[in-house]
């Protein structure tokens, strides 16, 4: 494809970007990316939940706690799942100018659910990007041939490492079937069967909402069969464990870890966490974020 085009915060959900073509990101860099920065990585997976109007945890309700969290936690790169456009639109304005992001509707429009990555533009340049569908036809629009109870889709970027001397890498940010453990395994084996078509000498980090426990499910085994490492295992130092998904309720400790960060091999995992902030008893999800600082191998 000799056009290039951008997916910014405007055309990100656009159905017609939607076709699943890799898409060329190319530019320059500013001049205000000289600015030094450490090499570690501060990576969160985050399911938003959708912005739904329903009380007492609507959209609105949420909002600040959610703006508050993820301007004390100021992310480098943000997997998240379920995220509508204009809640996606709140999420950029609420992290800065500085932040951008990369996703589409799984059923390939603006009024759906979105597995966005958003990233800090003064330490990333994405190179670029693709979407496919968790299905046979990974190309074809809101295909599901697995038994999914919905559409499933993977976002796929290659990154440009600023503060590593230009080091690409690439990211996947997914969420699997809430329903469907078959659908669950063959997008994890669909996921392994891109990331062994990488070049091998470029990490990958995988970010998503799994719907299913670390640990104890064989999409897990599969993904972690390529070499990839959960990073809450490899962490030097780590939080207190909670069941991820909490869904308003009292918090489980040491429940189901379904959100994981995986990386490549050789990545030192200096901290991970499972955040649990909330705000006169408002939580900004039914999930908790799942965080990790990393330096790529």
């Amino acid at each position: 494809m000799s056009d290039t085009h951008r997916m910014t915060r405007r055309m990100g959900l656009r159905t017609a970007l939607a076709a699943a073509v890799t898409v060329p990101l190319m530019g320059t860099l500013p001049a205000s990316a000289a600015r030094p920065y450490h090499r570690r990585l501060d990576v969160m997976t985050f399911n938003l939940r959708f912005a739904s109007t329903l009380e007492p945890n609507s959209w609105t309700a949420r909002r600040p706690v959610m703006r508050r969290l993820l301007r004390q936690e100021a992310p480098t790169l943000m997997g998240t799942q379920e995220g509508l456009y204009q809640q996606l639109l709140d999420i950029h304005a609420d992290l800065g100018a500085h932040y951008d992001w990369i996703g589409t509707g799984r059923e390939g429009g603006s009024h759906d659910e979105s597995t966005a990555v958003f990233y800090d533009t003064r330490r990333l340049a994405p190179v670029e990007h693709d979407t496919y569908w968790l299905s046979d036809t990974p190309r074809v629009i809101g295909s599901n041939t697995w038994g999914a109870a919905l559409p499933r889709i993977v976002t796929w970027v290659r990154f440009r490492d600023r503060a590593a001397g230009g080091r690409e890498f690439h990211v996947l940010n997914t969420h699997f079937d809430h329903v469907g453990q078959y659908a669950r395994e063959r997008s994890a084996q669909f996921l392994a069967q891109k990331i062994a078509a990488f070049d091998p000498a470029l990490p990958v980090v995988v970010t998503g909402d799994f719907n299913a426990a670390a640990h104890d499910n064989q999409a897990y085994d599969t993904l972690l069969a390529t070499g990839l490492v959960d990073t809450w295992d490899a962490a030097a130092e780590r939080s207190a464990l909670y069941a991820t998904f909490h869904g308003y309720r009292p918090l489980v400790p040491d429940g189901d870890r379904i959100d994981w960060i995986l990386a490549t091999p050789g990545t030192t995992v200096h901290r991970a966490a499972v955040n649990t902030y909330e705000k006169n008893g408002q939580f900004p999800s039914d999930h908790l974020p799942v965080q990790a600082t990393l330096t790529l191998g």
